[in-house]
């Protein structure tokens, strides 16, 4: 790292760059970029251009290594990379890289304990750790927009809605039915895969994570907590282990 213990973790997604800068550990600044206007992202990583950098990508090879040669120094993070949980996935080479920055850090966060991340974005997906600090898989289905979208392309008659507000049972009108059903569906697989984990798993902490964790509701238990750096934090800790 710098002389300033600073790094810059970057985690471009299907829609958005997130940004995190880490300095003596810490988060000292969060930034967000949609990726379809990089304008912005490119005048603001020139004063980040000699510090070191770790990125994960699940955008194009040539739009990654466009995005790691912004910055003299960049950890491109992949498949082959050395991680510090144990991966018993029998699909390790396909596997996402944000789902094991989650796994990561909630390995961090909870050592020697069972835990599940829950991350709510473009997919909804579940990751979990054992007490053996081992990450076994989870589970992908499609998110809201990804549920909205598909209403729309596989009828004849269905709109297209972006519907982000309060959500009623029972839709009175045909947005208002996709509505319901695309969130209130998505809050009650959470629900049932949530209970599902707790009866077969002692000692078990959630970490719900992801930019539409807002538009959900969760039980108030202390074996629950939001994190919206959760996948940041995952790839800071993949950084400290390769350092070394």
């Amino acid at each position: 790292m710098t002389k300033q213990n600073t790094l810059l973790v970057l985690d471009a997604g299907n829609t958005a760059i997130k940004i995190a800068v880490f300095t003596d550990g810490e988060i000292t600044e969060i930034q967000r970029f949609e990726t379809n206007n990089l304008t912005t992202f490119d005048a603001w990583s020139k004063k980040y251009y000699n510090t070191p950098s770790i990125l994960s990508s699940v955008r194009s090879l040539e739009e990654t290594n466009q995005l790691a040669r912004m910055f003299f120094s960049c950890m491109v993070v992949n498949n082959d990379t050395s991680l510090p949980i144990q991966v018993k996935y029998s699909t390790p080479k396909s596997l996402g890289i944000d789902r094991i920055c989650n796994a990561i850090a909630i390995a961090k966060n909870c050592p020697n304990q069972n835990a599940v991340s829950i991350d709510l974005g473009t997919c909804l997906k579940f990751d979990f750790v054992n007490d053996k600090n081992e990450y076994l898989g989870g589970s992908i289905s499609p998110g809201i927009q990804m549920r909205y979208k598909a209403l729309n392309a596989y009828t004849a008659n269905l709109p297209l809605i972006d519907e982000y507000t309060s959500t009623p049972l029972i839709g009175m009108s045909s947005k208002e039915s996709i509505h319901s059903g695309v969130v209130n569906g998505i809050q009650a697989e959470i629900n049932q895969l949530m209970q599902r984990y707790s009866e077969e798993f002692n000692d078990l902490t959630f970490f719900m994570t992801g930019g539409d964790i807002h538009y959900f509701d969760f039980p108030l238990k202390n074996n629950i907590f939001v994190d919206e750096n959760l996948t940041l934090k995952g790839l800071y800790q993949i950084y400290l282990f390769n350092a070394h």
